[in-house]
């Protein structure tokens, strides 16, 4: 009877504890290897659920899954909730289904009925948004985490008075979660760590976003971010990173929160038609828009240390045949569309293999856009020119040191 007895107060005070203590909150995000997500088809977060292609969706998370990422964060409007409730639940809950099966975490980034924040006695307005989105993934094994509001101080530090208040919308927004889902933890996805740090209280997981242009700053945010989660007990994870236009080189940050051990999410998987000018790793039918990015994902980065190994393109004296055939096909009366072209991809591959050029449009990709078109030997005369004045200054002189094999080298 004693034993039934103290069973039944433990339950009861299991019960009586706050709703915060039964969520699934991690201990520890720093495995996080997220990414932001759209699919490249679309323009526009609504415009993705709107016209939703799960074929679409589990191509890319397999791109995904190549990289080894395991969290997803991706943007959920009111503007398509609006527009067609039954097709968001179902394309919702296809896409937390088909991320979960691959290992894949989901955090839902909130956007609800434009400028509602800036009306307090509105704000209770997006009640049945929520309720229904919690009523349609709540309970599914691949939702991790609750982003009740994305950037609500964007960008400034100190906050605006308009700032303030939308910040004071998401912390809002977040008792409204809690509320509504009592085992799915929150957060707010700050533009900054000291905004993230003031509105710490109201959420379960610290995250903040950082584009800082050097290794410098991004150190400093590191830092103070997570001094701020060891104070007072909670998860950190930066869920944007990474902008080929801010100075923010993926390859530079990536390696910045892995040596810190700090969870991330990149900014983002595909490129799209919005972001795609300055974000993103894959296009729809799976290369890359720079294999540095897919390696720092990976983990592995440029030496920048002062032990490089020079490059010699020259060493075999293919530079220096390569600009001699050139200059005879350059000079020549009559000169074969065919044998140019085969002239211009084998300088273009010597230009690619020894990064001799800027490789955002690359040479064997000028020369592919030639071979798959009618003859046009004045583009060709054009690009053998400008792969030969590439090429010249990386010939290596007769006798040069650098042609010969290493001292001691043994046949």
């Amino acid at each position: 009877m004693k034993t039934h007895l103290c069973a039944i107060a433990l339950l009861m005070a299991a019960a009586a504890l706050p709703a915060i203590a039964q969520r699934r909150v991690p201990k520890d995000l720093s495995g996080v290897r997220g990414f932001n997500y759209q699919s490249a088809e679309t323009i526009g977060h609504a415009e993705f659920w709107l016209q939703y292609n799960p074929s679409v969706t589990e191509r890319d998370l397999d791109y995904a899954a190549r990289l080894q990422l395991n969290q997803v964060r991706v943007f959920v409007p009111y503007a398509a909730w609006e527009r067609n409730k039954e097709g968001l639940r179902k394309n919702l809950l296809h896409f937390v289904r088909a991320a979960h099966a691959r290992g894949m975490g989901v955090m839902p980034t909130m956007q609800y009925k434009f400028g509602e924040w800036r009306d307090k006695a509105a704000w209770p307005n997006a009640r049945p948004f929520v309720a229904d989105l919690v009523a349609t993934i709540g309970k599914e094994p691949g939702l991790a985490i609750w982003d009740v509001e994305n950037e609500p101080e964007c960008c400034k530090l100190p906050p605006t008075p308009d700032n303030r208040l939308r910040m004071e919308h998401a912390m809002y927004m977040a008792r409204m979660f809690h509320e509504l889902d009592p085992v799915t933890p929150v957060t707010i996805g700050a533009t900054l760590a000291e905004n993230m740090i003031e509105m710490g209280d109201a959420v379960d997981v610290l995250s903040y976003h950082d584009y800082s242009p050097t290794r410098a700053q991004i150190r400093a945010n590191i830092a103070k971010a997570k001094q701020y989660a060891a104070k007072v007990g909670k998860p950190l994870v930066n869920s944007e990173i990474g902008c080929i236009a801010r100075a923010n080189p993926y390859d530079v940050t990536l390696q910045e929160h892995m040596q810190a051990h700090v969870g991330w999410y990149i900014w983002e998987l595909m490129i799209t038609g919005n972001w795609g000018t300055v974000h993103g790793v894959f296009y729809p039918d799976g290369t890359v828009r720079d294999p540095s990015i897919a390696a720092a994902i990976l983990g592995f980065f440029r030496k920048r240390g002062p032990d490089v190994v020079e490059d010699v393109p020259d060493r075999e004296n293919h530079v220096t045949d390569a600009v001699e055939k050139n200059e005879a096909w350059l000079k020549a009366s009559d000169p074969g569309w065919d044998a140019g072209l085969d002239l211009a991809e084998i300088s273009a591959n010597l230009i690619e293999a020894a990064q001799l050029a800027p490789m955002h449009d690359l040479p064997s990709r000028q020369v592919a856009l030639l071979r798959n078109g009618p003859p046009n030997l004045p583009a060709l005369r054009s690009i053998l020119q400008r792969f030969t004045s590439l090429l010249e200054p990386y010939e290596l002189p007769a006798g040069d040191p650098r042609r010969s094999r290493p001292p001691g080298f043994i046949q």
